[in-house]
């Protein structure tokens, strides 16, 4: 039997349908329609690994190198190890538990969920250095975002920094919003700008604003109030309870 053309009849008599072939501009339009659902989809993946699968990484990681820091200070006394982490700071009003505290600000350490202390363009100080300005960085967003709810830190809120044998209590008495990524001042020995005029012992936090961007820094400052030795229970300081 000949095959039938587009022009016969159906078998129950009804008219012949005729074939109609697709106009080149709506083809156009629907291929682009799916290359922008497809490119939504990926764009949304991108989002979740940035703004989450990194926190879950940099957090495992942060736990390791916390773990591993804490099983050292088990260990007895020893000297000031710079390389795999100085101590752990603790903001209450961030909410974000403890901080493990490294040397540097390279993106690839701060990845690591931890939040890092200054060596350039203004060298820190250290917080048992009898005057200075103890200067730290970390992510806001993605890779642990340790500072995401820096915020919330108000003057008068306490920061605490444990070593392993000192608490270094500091309480908040300014904060700048913004301002450019390219003020080194405001991790100046006598950070000036935040309204002190003579050396002293600061404490300077440092992220990225607004929120999910990098064009601007946000800045919060601490003067160190008291130190409290640590004791055999590691007895948390009163701000911390």
């Amino acid at each position: 039997m000949a095959a039938r053309t587009e022009h016969e009849e159906r078998v129950d008599g009804s008219p012949p349908v005729r074939r109609r072939s697709r106009h080149p501009v709506a083809a156009a339009v629907s291929l682009f329609g799916e290359l922008l659902i497809t490119g939504g989809l990926v764009l949304g993946l991108f989002v979740v690994y940035s703004l989450w699968w990194t926190n879950v990484l940099a957090d495992r990681e942060a736990d390791k190198q916390g773990n591993s820091v804490r099983d050292r200070w088990a260990g007895g006394p020893g000297a000031l190890d710079t390389r795999n982490g100085i101590g752990f700071l603790h903001v209450p009003a961030m909410e974000n538990g403890e901080v493990l505290v490294k040397k540097g600000t390279d993106p690839k350490t701060l990845n690591n969920g931890i939040a890092g202390y200054y060596t350039d363009p203004v060298e820190s100080a250290l917080p048992s250095d009898e005057q200075g300005n103890f200067t730290l960085a970390a992510h806001r967003d993605g890779h642990g975002a340790k500072f995401h709810n820096i915020d919330k830190v108000k003057t008068g809120d306490a920061v605490v920094f444990e070593t392993k044998d000192t608490w270094y209590v500091y309480k908040v008495y300014a904060e700048l919003p913004e301002t450019s990524k390219f003020n080194v001042d405001v991790i100046a020995p006598v950070p000036e700008e935040s309204g002190v005029k003579k050396p002293g012992r600061y404490i300077t936090l440092t992220t990225c604003t607004p929120v999910y961007t990098s064009k601007y820094r946000y800045i919060v400052w601490g003067e160190l109030v008291r130190t409290e030795k640590v004791d055999r229970d590691r007895t948390k300081p009163v701000e911390l309870r």
